[in-house]
């Protein structure tokens, strides 16, 4: 027994100092394995500040920049890398993640679009006369303005850590703005980074006063009580002292529009048209832009694999040719796809925002489909992700200009050619249609017309971007063109969407020339010019009544369709000529 214990005895002081070999070979190799990966990860002092050039990084702002605005905040990022900018949003704020192909989740809050109720522009003597007010344009005076700054400066003031984003508005050095963001979130500091256009690191360090601040204070609601504020949102405008001011309202995309609507009103005032459209450039240096509305195909259209794009939202036409004022692209993304949009599709990656997304916590696979959050569900990207994209976004006089509508009545032909005074005509009016399901209360189609396919951004009087348009089409001989992507063979809810190939093949028959030597009909009422054919389209839905099986439906919807038109342009009749007024529906 004691021979047995003691082998017992002599097998387990063995085993543990085997094990305790084992254990100390194992620490051995994970500190060499350690010592390695330091090794490699290690990087030299003049390495350490090797930033590509489109990511210049600081990681403190001079905060002299900001203590003169009265904003006293310690610890802020200044131009931070997207990397940096994931790793704040992922600690600091709820609904961040990354997902399965390296882009940024975030949650924009109860507001996940556009409040365009709640903007305004401040009165002041310098711009007055200038502005179209009304429904678009309302005024605020200064003194309200000053209450809502130093309501977004209290707030910032009361943040452990802001983000500061300097950058350009114009790929057109010759017009282009210098634009500062100061935000709470990190979430929109890489936003920004996406949508404006990132300056060099050389450009960075002499950027000097911006043009323009935006104030993002957006987590903190405004003051119901404040003399002009009819909710807890405001989006403010002064440029007199050259400054926006966001409450009461997380959704990223106030301040993109909020750039827009500065650029509405610099660039018409130096006879340069801004515009609400999408361009891309042919091999041969054709370039085409695309107006149109949310929801009509601008942005999908305009990405086409044979063509550059030179951007996807915004633009503006000079004496030399047209640019990007943006330095990325905000595409919509429900129901995205591969097959439909690849373009975009590949765009969503490190880097890439999705906004207001719903995903699999585990895998980090978005649901496209899932509009439980919002339709309204967005990816902000750089433009260089899109392969094709032509970088600087700059490009020559367009040879043609696309008006796209999304006619859920099923009336307006798949493709017609426009006079000059159609064209203005249709910009003027803006129209597509908003369907049943996309808004409470909406049964049946609705039309909708935005002024210059953007009403809402619009500073001047529609006029005024209507005679620059005008007068630069007069001047290089573009052709204009009405593309439905609409309905056809009846109404939302009968008959059925526009195929995207149909339209796709439109566009390339209007690029490679041929839609313009077709031979054309007049189609009734609204006296449109229609193909008899179109390369790789069936010619029998060229005609919009052909594709009814009840022509009595067709004429009552092409009536009232008729009709909106007429009734919404009688505000704009004054301002126009003769030969534009008899350019619409009779």
């Amino acid at each position: 027994m004691a021979t047995r214990g003691a082998a017992r005895t002599l097998a387990a002081t063995a085993g543990r100092a085997g094990r305790f070999l084992h254990t100390s070979r194992l620490l051995a190799d994970q500190a060499k394995v350690r010592s390695r990966v330091a090794e490699a990860l290690k990087v030299t002092q003049s390495a350490a500040h090797q930033f590509p050039a489109d990511y210049p990084h600081h990681a403190d702002a001079d905060l002299k920049m900001l203590h003169e605005l009265g904003i006293n905040t310690q610890w802020v990022q200044h131009n931070a890398r997207p990397g940096t900018l994931y790793d704040e949003a992922l600690r600091y704020e709820k609904g961040s993640a990354i997902l399965s192909t390296g882009a940024l989740a975030a949650f924009s809050g109860a507001k996940t679009g556009r409040s365009p109720l709640d903007k305004r522009v401040v009165e002041e003597p310098s711009t007055k006369d200038d502005i179209w007010w009304g429904a678009v344009n309302i005024p605020l005076s200064e003194k309200t303005f000053k209450i809502n700054r130093e309501r977004a400066i209290d707030y910032l003031n009361t943040r452990e850590r802001l983000y500061v984003f300097d950058g350009f508005a114009g790929w057109d050095t010759e017009h282009r703005y210098k634009i500062r963001i100061i935000t709470s979130r990190a979430y929109h500091a890489l936003f920004m980074h996406n949508m404006l256009i990132r300056p060099s690191a050389e450009e960075l360090a002499n950027f000097g006063e911006p043009d323009y601040t935006i104030y993002n204070a957006g987590a903190f609601p405004a003051n119901r009580a404040t003399e002009g504020m009819t909710s807890g949102t405001s989006v403010s405008l002064n440029f007199r002292s050259k400054e926006v001011v966001i409450l009461g309202t997380q959704y990223a995309g106030e301040m993109k529009k909020g750039v827009f609507t500065i650029m509405n009103y610099l660039l018409p005032r130096d006879g340069i048209l801004s515009m609400h459209a999408s361009a891309n450039e042919g091999k041969d240096g054709d370039v085409t832009i695309f107006f149109g509305l949310s929801g009509t195909g601008k942005t999908t259209l305009s990405a086409d694999e044979h063509r550059k794009l030179i951007g996807d939202d915004e633009h503006a036409w000079t004496d030399n040719g047209i640019y990007n004022i943006e330095g990325g692209c905000y595409a919509k993304a429900i129901g995205l796809t591969r097959e439909k949009e690849p373009e975009i599709w590949d765009a969503i990656r490190f880097g890439a925002l999705l906004e207001n997304v719903v995903f699999d916590q585990r895998t980090g696979t978005v649901d496209y489909d899932d509009c439980s959050i919002t339709e309204n569900t967005r990816v902000s990207y750089p433009l260089e992700y899109i392969p094709n994209a032509k970088i600087p976004a700059v490009g020559g006089h367009p040879e043609n200009i696309i008006m796209l509508t999304c006619d859920a009545f099923g009336v307006l032909p798949p493709v017609s050619k426009l006079t000059s005074e159609q064209a203005m005509y249709h910009f003027i009016s803006g129209y597509t249609a908003k369907v049943a399901g996309t808004e409470e209360g909406v049964s049946e189609p609705t039309a909708t017309f935005s002024a210059c396919f953007g009403a809402p951004f619009m500073v001047w009087h529609p006029a005024k971007y209507a005679e620059l348009l005008a007068d630069k089409m007069a001047k290089h001989n573009v052709h204009a063109w009405l593309i439905n992507t609409g309905w056809t063979g009846g109404a939302y809810g009968s008959g059925h969407r526009m195929s995207l190939a149909d339209t796709r093949a439109i566009i390339d028959a209007i690029h490679s020339g041929e839609l313009a030597k077709a031979e054309y009909v007049n189609f009734p009422r609204f006296n449109l010019q229609v193909p008899k054919t179109c390369p790789n389209v069936d010619s029998n839905i060229l005609m919009p009544s052909q594709t009814w099986a009840d022509q009595f439906a067709f004429e009552a919807a092409a009536e009232k369709l008729s009709k909106l038109f007429k009734d919404n342009f009688k505000k704009f009749e004054a301002g126009c000529s003769a030969e534009v007024r008899a350019a619409g529906p009779h």
